[in-house]
């Protein structure tokens, strides 16, 4: 992982340059992932976050607060409870291994002083924040508890002795000479590459720094470096020991061809050459929260609303083979002539067909040719009989064939509000966004009323943007915004966006009587098209006409409305006017 020790050397570094001292304010638990500590210092308030998020744990200052749940956890009580209003008084790394110390002075609920830490656990999936007592010890509890279930040879569990990781065996650069590592590793497998060599064997390094000493010495050298190359090593080696003592580096941040960051480092990384681009950046906290930000707002996000995809996946399900079965249904019905045909041939012979028969032969006076058909019967009951049941049949299909047409009508509907009500979950970016949703559905019955007083959250407006000419654009955030927006919100001379035939924001582009050009209309339409379900696509088809052309029909479900004297624009889909 790009977060290896050394870069969380100079973290720590960072933490105790700014906020050494400083009182903890206020404490947040995001999700079950992550703490953020409110630290207040003489130069204000700042957001430590701690991470044991598998795929990006991490320690460092946030610009951006996670937003909180309206209760917050367990561990976020006790946290609040044993360290609100501690001080940090030091910050301690385990060597240059992925463990960090916070060490606080708290005072306990009998004005006593204790000393409480909190260890952060940076070890990939499984990285975990754990509250110790630094006068015992003793674990006060743990973000994630292991237990007998989880591992065998490690427990991390409330009023038991915290121990550290299993060692790896690797050799500390601030213990370690150059000339001891590089032994280590010439101990390895002769056609070792270097770089792997070297990752076996120094102590807090992680891929790209292996592969950044490597290039540096001799790209693509093995393990058995000789002559002019040991010396070449040696020097590399030691230049980052003097990085690692003295906290010298400066943060980097490679990014893919798209522009996506790819990986950071606390050196400049040369080995790319000029196929990929790679900038220095300013401070190392900036650099891991930046890296980090907008995919952990996209999994913070998956996390919260995954019991809402999981009820309206299955109910797009569950509604489309209902539809599926119901159109099967229907396809059978439109053989219902022949019944009444049956019934009418059988009728007509009735003389001719006797009691007990299996099956009646009668000339086919519908067809042209006058020829003969075979009709199966009811030995059972009498040819009369016969006749009415083929008479019901045909009655039966006829009204099954009408009243099929409207339950498919309605289920297609149905089918595609749940379908635009996961499009609106999948773009929330806000859990009061999806309370929101979680309110539409329980009015329409999808979602039982939650029992108890809830807390009410505050509700959100449309988001709002501004056009390079001045002129204001409203994007409905969910179905039941997207009605009060188009159909009380805004005037019959604004102009209404949608996307064509694709689940998407209603956009509304005021217009204040004024006449909107064409560069206006467009960068509306690229909202329109960036705030629905083809985000991802390009020359996206984009409706709009006046608003006093949408109109809403009679029963229909919330966000459904139709239009006329619309355009149509084509797109790329765009996040900003």
């Amino acid at each position: 992982m790009a977060l290896d020790g050394i870069f969380l050397r100079h973290i720590k570094n960072e933490i105790i340059s700014e906020a050494l001292g400083a009182r903890v304010n206020q404490i947040y638990q995001p999700n079950r992932d992550e703490l953020v500590l409110v630290l207040r210092t003489f130069e204000g308030a700042k957001k430590l976050l701690l991470s044991s998020r598998a795929n990006s744990p991490r320690v460092n200052f946030c610009v951006k607060t996670p937003e909180n749940p309206a209760q917050p956890p367990m561990f976020c009580m006790l946290l609040r409870k044993r360290l609100g209003g501690g001080k940090l008084v030091n910050v301690r790394q385990e060597g240059c291994d992925r463990v960090l110390f916070l060490d606080f002075e708290c005072t306990n609920e009998l004005g006593d002083l204790e000393g409480l830490s909190i260890v952060c656990e940076i070890m990939g999936m499984y990285s975990n924040l754990i509250v110790i007592n630094r006068d015992t010890g003793v674990i006060v509890d743990a973000l994630k508890r292991v237990d007998l279930t989880v591992s065998s040879r490690r427990f991390v569990l409330p009023n038991i002795r915290y121990e550290l990781p299993e060692p790896q065996n690797k050799l500390n650069i601030l213990v370690h000479t150059p000339e001891e590592i590089l032994a280590a590793a010439k101990n390895l497998e002769a056609e070792m590459p270097l770089s792997k060599a070297l990752l076996r064997v120094i102590e807090g390094i992680s891929p790209i720094v292996a592969r950044e000493l490597e290039f540096r010495v001799m790209e693509g050298a093995t393990n058995r470096v000789e002559g002019v190359l040991t010396d070449k090593l040696t020097e590399r080696l030691g230049e980052l020991k003097s990085l690692t003592e003295s906290c010298s580096g400066k943060p980097c941040v490679v990014y893919r061809e798209d522009g996506r960051p790819m990986d950071f480092c606390f050196m400049p990384v040369l080995q790319y050459g000029g196929y990929l681009k790679a900038e220095e950046t300013d401070g190392f906290s900036a650099t891991v929260d930046g890296f980090y930000e907008e995919r952990d707002a996209r999994e913070r996000m998956r996390v919260k609303s995954h019991s809402l995809q999981k009820l309206l996946s299955n109910l797009i399900d569950r509604t489309s083979r209902k539809i599926n079965k119901q159109r099967a249904e229907l396809s059978q019905c439109g053989n219902r002539e022949q019944l009444r045909i049956c019934g009418d041939l059988l009728h007509a012979n009735l003389y001719r067909i006797e009691r007990g028969a299996e099956y009646a032969d009668v000339e086919n006076y519908y067809d042209e040719n006058g020829a003969v058909m075979r009709i199966k019967l009811n030995p059972a009951i009498s040819p009369a009989a016969n006749a009415q049941r083929y008479y019901k049949e045909y009655q039966k299909a006829k009204t099954a064939e009408t009243v099929l047409a409207e339950q498919i009508e309605k289920g297609q509907a149905e089918l595609e509000y749940l379908e635009s009500v996961a499009d609106a979950v999948n773009r929330s970016d806000s859990e009061r966004e999806l309370s929101q949703i979680r309110e539409e559905l329980t009015e329409q019955g999808y979602l039982r009323q939650p029992r108890g007083k809830q807390q009410k959250l505050q509700k959100l407006p449309p988001k709002e943007y501004t056009t390079s000419d001045g002129f204001t654009v409203l994007v409905g955030r969910n179905n039941r915004q997207n009605d009060l927006l188009t159909l009380k919100t805004a005037s019959k001379t604004d102009l209404w966006f949608h996307t064509k035939d694709i689940h998407g924001s209603h956009v509304i582009l005021k217009t204040d009587g004024r006449q909107p050009g064409e560069k206006a209309l467009l960068e509306a339409a690229r909202l329109a098209a960036y705030h629905s379900k083809a985000r991802e696509s390009s020359n996206v088809p984009v409706d709009y006409t006046l608003v006093k052309y949408v109109s809403k029909p009679a029963g229909a479900k919330p966000g459904m409305v139709i239009y006329v004297n619309n355009k149509t624009l084509y797109v790329d889909p765009a996040a900003d006017a």
